[in-house]
């Protein structure tokens, strides 16, 4: 905050929103990158109140990392921005570790400085190899790419809207503290739709919520989920990079607003036994020249055949990409059918155990809900994957009203790596060197936690998961 001898950029949260959404219309728009490098790199020169900027990438399994750098220093060096790979997991080997990061800078945020500090701005950025080619491991650049490549080729723009729930536990780093105390405390038990104004859950929400419409989500709803303690503030659907975007910094502002409450926003799939689990739902649907290719209202369920289509290819690739969508050990126990769990391999309007849903829509909100994603898995690989699955994967599914018997999804970490591991298409899809990297990962995981599930969260599935973890926990095997 400002004293006597600093003065800081601090906006009003009603200027934040217009910036930042002002921000997202020029991506919407698809200004030239060149331009909108320029028009930010002079904002950053006269602004003189600002002190660093925020530089955001994320790893292969999706665990976002920042780094502020002073703001005349990156000026400066924006062209050569480096880092050690090898201190990334899943990205390079010591011997080849030093990368590059290339600043998006049409992905750029107005930070709220009660929440982030003042004098400070975000930004995102790319990876790429020393020679400055694109980093096969960077799940970002991948999906920005694609979704550049389909605009240009065929004029579609793919639409995406993640709906994300959290647990609010007491205490600040509980994951980290699982390992002594073998247990989370719920902030609140007042269930779906139900917790006082004033109560430390709705007070929660409020904050984030408001943080959220600053930085330019577009904002729809926000209430407490079925869980005690659980949490859900939906957005608008956006362009999918920007989609992707804000599934990281939804997962950061909650986390920032709740340990400044002294509590912990939890993403873990099912950190608590005997209660719902935490989803991340994404509605995805694809336009062409403002138009909803979705839909159609003579169709079934109100879809058109191409929507259908891309449901097939996905239940068609279902197990192929299970490992993606549900990224750890613990997510497998949220794959529980008593629970409302989204593991049968098949789609419906109405029954909530199917991995697709087929929401309520009209012209402009027909969408295809994936629901058996959870909020743990990396945004960017997961967007991606089902995108590129839906448009362009093998489809083995007929689309009639008589399917074949359900199939279901994978219920442990096990067979979902195998399943990986042995299709061609997911290889083919990421890459065999991506692939065999994440599965490497996985695996690693796995083997630091019991093999049988059984009834409890065991400690070792939170100590060890990727959100979780950090150096000194995962030498402790």
């Amino acid at each position: 905050m400002s004293t006597g001898l600093r003065e800081f950029l601090e906006i009003p949260y009603d200027e934040l929103e217009e910036l930042n959404l002002a921000a997202k219309q020029q991506r919407l728009d698809r200004v030239a990158a060149d331009v909108i490098a320029e028009a930010r790199m002079k904002y950053l020169a006269d602004e003189k109140r600002i002190k660093a900027v925020t530089v955001c990438f994320s790893d292969l399994e999706g665990r976002l990392h920042m780094l502020d750098y002073d703001k005349k220093f990156l000026l400066k060096s924006a062209d050569n921005l480096t880092f050690d790979g090898s201190s990334i997991r899943g990205f390079s080997a010591q011997s080849e570790s030093d990368l590059r990061l290339e600043i998006d800078w049409a992905a750029f945020y107005w930070l709220p400085s009660d929440v982030f500090g003042a004098g400070k701005v975000l930004v995102f950025a790319d990876v790429r190899e020393k020679d400055g080619t694109p980093y096969a491991a960077d799940m970002r650049a991948r999906l920005k790419d694609f979704a550049a490549q389909l605009y240009k080729k065929d004029g579609l723009t793919i639409n995406a809207a993640n709906e994300i729930e959290g647990f609010l536990f007491k205490g600040r780093d509980a994951e980290r503290h699982y390992r002594e105390t073998g247990r989370f405390d719920f902030i609140s038990e007042g269930g779906y739709y139900n917790s006082l104004p004033g109560d430390a859950l709705r007070l929660f929400i409020d904050r984030a919520a408001e943080v959220q419409r600053a930085m330019g989500f577009q904002n729809e709803k926000d209430h407490p989920e079925v869980a005690p303690s659980q949490f859900e503030m939906n957005y608008s659907y956006s362009e999918v990079c920007i989609g992707a975007d804000q599934v990281q910094l939804y997962k950061l502002l909650s986390r920032q607003v709740a340990a400044q409450m002294d509590m912990t926003a939890s993403f873990l799939p099912k950190p608590v036994t005997g209660v719902n689990g935490n989803g991340m739902h994404t509605n995805l649907s694809v336009s062409k020249k403002g138009k909803n290719t979705f839909f159609d209202k003579k169709g079934r369920d109100g879809l058109s055949a191409s929507g259908w289509e891309f449901i097939n290819r996905i239940l068609t690739s279902a197990n192929d990409i299970c490992l993606v969508l549900n990224a750890s050990v613990n997510s497998y126990r949220r794959l529980d059918p008593h629970y409302e769990a989204p593991n049968q391999i098949k789609a419906s309007a109405v029954d909530r155990g199917s991995m697709v849903r087929i929401p309520i829509g009209n012209e402009k909100s027909a969408r295809v809900e994936v629901r058996s994603i959870a909020p743990d898995a990396n945004p960017y690989m997961a967007l991606y994957t089902i995108v590129r699955t839906g448009l362009e994967g093998p489809n083995s599914v007929a689309d009639t009203d008589k399917r074949p018997r359900t199939r279901t999804l994978p219920d442990n970490i096990y067979d979902a790596i195998r399943n990986f591991k042995q299709s061609k298409y997911s290889a083919n899809l990421l890459g065999a060197d991506v692939a065999e990297k994440y599965a490497a990962l996985k695996q690693m995981s796995a083997d630091r936690c019991p093999k049988a599930l059984g009834s409890q969260v065991k400690t070792a599935e939170i100590q060890f998961h990727h959100e979780v973890t950090n150096q000194f926990l995962w030498s402790q095997f």
